[in-house]
């Protein structure tokens, strides 16, 4: 398993290599000080894990996260601070440890991503086998609480990531739903969706407006009002995906 540590003091770099050492299966390729080091060396080493300070000059480790393009490294976040810790584990992360560091937490921390990268299923091109995607005229049942609808697929318009969960638009709807949204996108056939960042998911149908947006990226505007944004990347992605 390959990590980056990225914080903006060295002595803590320093004691987290330390801290790793116990962890035999971990080799820590790097290290960044700030957000604008931390994307060129994940986009040159590639690693698995991120051990993320929160508070760094500039941008935030949050904010440095938040930019990173689907699919993210597993993210430890390691801070002095306990208020962030929310929206930490909303944007996915694998742990929020507060310096110092606890071993015990650290080494529990990583145990917890090796078991969940050892549950999770291969691939289906690795398999052999056909993923079973839902066709934009599928009903599919959803329910939140007491509440049930059963939705065609084309009628959703819209999904958003909360942590562990998605947030799923039809209608004048949006329950929640006890899946991450990259479960979601496994099951969405991509023709129909597009992955528009690392929290949003559009359903194409439903584009109504399209506009140039900060950086090479895009502005889109739903039907009904919501507006996504595109990064540079994605924004690429799409016009390679919907250009003739």
């Amino acid at each position: 398993m390959k990590a980056l540590l990225i914080d903006d003091e060295r002595l803590a770099r320093n004691e987290l290599r330390r801290l790793l050492q116990a962890c035999a299966d971990v080799e820590i390729v790097g290290e960044a000080a700030n957000a604008k080091q931390a994307r060129e060396q994940i986009a040159a080493l590639s690693p698995d894990l991120l051990l993320l300070d929160v508070q760094m000059p500039g941008e935030t480790g949050m904010e440095l996260l938040e930019s990173l393009e689907p699919p993210a490294p597993q993210v430890i976040f390691t801070t002095a601070y306990d208020e962030f810790a929310v929206k930490a584990f909303e944007l996915n992360a694998l742990d929020y440890l507060l310096k110092p560091v606890d071993p015990a937490r650290l080494s529990a921390a990583i145990e917890r991503l090796h078991s969940k990268s050892a549950a999770a299923p291969a691939p289906a091109a690795m398999t052999g086998e056909k993923t079973s995607r839902l066709a934009s005229d599928d009903k599919v049942f959803v329910r939140e609480g007491d509440r049930c609808w059963f939705v065609e697929v084309k009628r959703i318009r819209l999904l958003e990531s909360e942590g562990n969960y998605t947030r799923v638009h039809f209608d004048d709807a949006q329950p929640q739903l006890f899946r991450s949204l990259n479960a979601m996108e496994t099951r969405l056939d991509p023709k129909d969706f597009f992955r528009a960042n690392r929290r949003q998911m559009i359903n194409l149908q439903w584009i109504e407006k399209i506009e140039p947006w900060f950086s090479g990226g895009l502005l889109v505007q739903l039907k009904g009002g919501a507006k996504v944004e595109l990064s540079r990347r994605q924004a690429q992605e799409f016009r390679e995906k919907m250009s003739l």
